[in-house]
């Protein structure tokens, strides 16, 4: 009979649950947030928390106390370093589960379990973040506005500027243009004259034979 046993063996021996949520323990600091069955992550829970705990004061003893848990420097060098100076205020709770639905295989109900102080979606410093914006975006509506009537004066400006170059250069070119047509009436004016003289001096020549040939 099982009277008054709460811990969760989890199917397995001793030295092998030790050992798994030891590991889920060093991979939840690691990368903190995973994916595994909601059995497992409520007993990492009860594992993981007085770890975190632990870790708010930074000494040789509590390093030592730490790393006989988690058998990982690196992981006690993220924890103490990174984690630790986050979760200062909060006395407890430095995990979240989040239900995520049933596994395929054999319909084991599945979930997330993160630290509470890393997710940006429901941190406390991203709320503050959103308020400040709308209070601090109520005050800078008139220099807002300010600012996009002079932008909006500026772009005019350079606008009729551009439409005045434009003018210029549409006179520029209808003024060579007039320069051109003229060129070319006097061109075809000169070219008419030239075949009028020759062929003038081509009938000369004709009526010179004639009479040479009459007499």
């Amino acid at each position: 009979m099982r009277h008054g046993d709460k811990v969760n063996n989890l199917g397995r021996k001793s030295s092998h649950r030790k050992a798994m949520i030891s590991n889920m323990a060093c991979s939840l600091i690691r990368h903190k947030r995973i994916n595994t069955t909601l059995a497992k992550a409520r007993a990492l829970r009860v594992f993981v928390e007085p770890i975190i705990t632990k870790s708010k004061t930074d000494s040789t003893h509590s390093r030592r106390v730490v790393f006989s848990y988690l058998q990982d420097k690196e992981v006690v060098s993220e924890l103490f370093r990174d984690i630790a100076p986050r979760i200062v205020d909060r006395n407890g709770g430095y995990t979240r589960i989040i239900k995520t639905g049933y596994r395929v295989g054999d319909n084991a109900e599945m979930c997330l379990i993160e630290l509470v102080d890393f997710n940006e979606l429901y941190s406390n410093e991203a709320v503050k973040k959103t308020t400040r914006r709308s209070r601090r975006g109520g005050k800078k509506s008139v220099d807002s506005l300010a600012d996009s009537t002079e932008v909006v004066e500026e772009s005019l400006s350079s606008l009729s500027e551009d439409s005045a170059v434009e003018a210029t250069s549409a006179d520029d070119i209808i003024a060579e243009a007039e320069v051109i047509e003229e060129t070319t009436t006097e061109s075809t004016e000169t070219v008419e004259s030239s075949d009028e003289v020759s062929n003038s001096n081509e009938e000369k020549t004709d009526s010179e034979e004639d009479s040479n040939k009459d007499s």
